[in-house]
């Protein structure tokens, strides 16, 4: 039989130690993506043009230059992670992002420094990239190392609940000034307020983190002779392909508010309020997938989300393009938020737990980070391209659904990793490092 060997905290440790890194990981996400929510104002301050198409192209090739510094922070920070801790990684990808995020927020328009301004904004967006890259590995990590054989699951969803959480918290920003302010003012000031309330958070942020302990090293697998455990292989290949199916869907659904201005002719109010209504979804999919995925396994939860995705984008988008109705704009970012959501706890443990402890957060970081760094910072702009030469939003709708089965035909492939659902037995030893002063 396979063993396995697992450090525990006590549930009030492992709650607190879990709320650290998904407060510091939410705030990393929602000053990682708010930008994408002002793409149209940050492209006229950044790149303005009397073409509306160029300028929003600019702000998405700088949103899409954080992705390259994703993979690097990921084999850099993921790395230091596994000799060092988790928690130093933590600490150290969260102080890069407040001090990169705020070199973004404060640095003056094209129209004021030039053409030093993009220049700047790619260098802050790259440093982004780099520690929010390092992040996730260690901090989803740290999280299912934390949480215990038994709530894996639950542990592991808090990082798509603090992601919800973030994106939730950025439409609400967003939504609030496109309502206070004129467009003018929003593209003046309003984008760098959104920002800088993220960066005022780190200070506390880093401060939980000091009082949290080190779970580096306390779940190593032993494994008995003649039991075979899932191939690293198969866990690499498939893992790359789920997080790249979900990576594209959930950047499209983060382009929805940029969508429906642009192509449905929507308001900035009633398009962020769309996708705000779907990045709540975020929140309690998660929820529920981090339960169930305890529960019931992990491949369960992977197949059948993909398979209702698959079989659901298409006539959404057909609804959307016929009625051009608010309902199914509304819609379409509900079936995004919940379905591609609520597998995400579930693939986060597979990959973790199926990987040794002592590269468990370079390998997680590199397997997430990869596919997102080549799809998620190319999607929105192949996106808009897409729409632009098209002209019919259908075409959105066939690339969604193909990206989808593809997610589909890897939960297929990919061997269950829950214990309890393999009969491996595990092993439990405290191995918790306390935490530091």
């Amino acid at each position: 039989m396979e063993h396995w060997v697992d450090g525990q905290l006590s549930k009030a440790q492992a709650r607190k130690c879990i709320f650290a890194a998904t407060l510091g990981c939410g705030l990393e996400f929602y000053d990682f993506l708010t930008f994408a929510f002002f793409a149209i104002q940050i492209g006229h301050t950044f790149f303005p043009s009397s073409n509306a198409y160029l300028s929003l192209m600019g702000s998405l090739a700088v949103f899409g230059t954080g992705f390259i510094g994703r993979p690097v922070g990921a084999f850099v920070l993921g790395g230091y992670g596994d000799r060092v801790g988790r928690k130093p990684a933590m600490m150290l990808s969260m102080a890069m992002m407040g001090t990169a995020i705020a070199a973004l927020a404060l640095t003056p328009g094209y129209g004021t420094i030039g053409i030093a301004a993009p220049i700047i904004a790619v260098l802050a967006r790259f440093v982004q990239g780099f520690a929010l890259g390092g992040e996730v590995g260690s901090a989803t990590t740290y999280m299912v190392e934390a949480g215990g054989i038994a709530r894996r699951g639950r542990s592991a969803s808090c990082q798509g609940i603090c992601q919800g959480i973030a994106l939730s918290l950025g439409a609400s920003v967003g939504l609030t000034l496109s309502a206070l302010l004129s467009p003018a003012d929003l593209t003046s000031f309003g984008w760098r307020i959104a920002l800088l309330l993220g960066v005022s958070i780190v200070p506390f942020a880093i401060w939980m983190r000091r009082a949290i302990p080190e779970t580096k090293g306390s779940a190593e697998p032993k494994f008995d002779v003649g039991v075979a455990g899932p191939s690293h292989r198969q866990i690499v290949v498939l893992g790359l392909a789920l997080i790249g199916a979900g990576t594209i869907l959930n950047y499209v659904q983060t382009y929805m508010a940029t969508f429906g201005q642009t192509e449905l002719k929507l308001s900035t109010t009633v398009s962020m309020a769309a996708q705000l209504s779907g990045n709540l979804m975020i929140i309690i999919a998660s929820v529920i997938g981090g339960i169930a995925c305890d529960r019931w396994g992990r491949r369960p939860l992977l197949i059948v989300p993909a398979a209702v995705l698959v079989g659901s984008i298409l006539p959404m988008i057909m609804w959307v393009d016929i009625s051009r109705s608010l309902a199914g704009f509304f819609a379409i970012n509900l079936l995004l938020g919940i379905f591609n959501n609520v597998c995400n706890p579930a693939l986060y443990v597979a990959i973790a737990e199926s990987l040794p402890p002592q590269g468990r957060s370079r390998g997680f970081a590199l397997i997430y980070t990869f596919p997102v760094a080549l799809l998620g910072g190319t999607t929105q702009m192949f996106v808009t391209w897409l729409l632009h030469v098209t002209g019919n939003i259908l075409a959105l709708g066939w690339y969604m659904t193909g990206i989808g089965a593809i997610g589909l035909i890897a939960a297929l492939l990919l061997p269950e990793s829950a214990p309890s659902k393999r009969g491996w037995e595990p092993i439990v030893t405290d191995t918790i490092v306390p935490a530091a002063a």
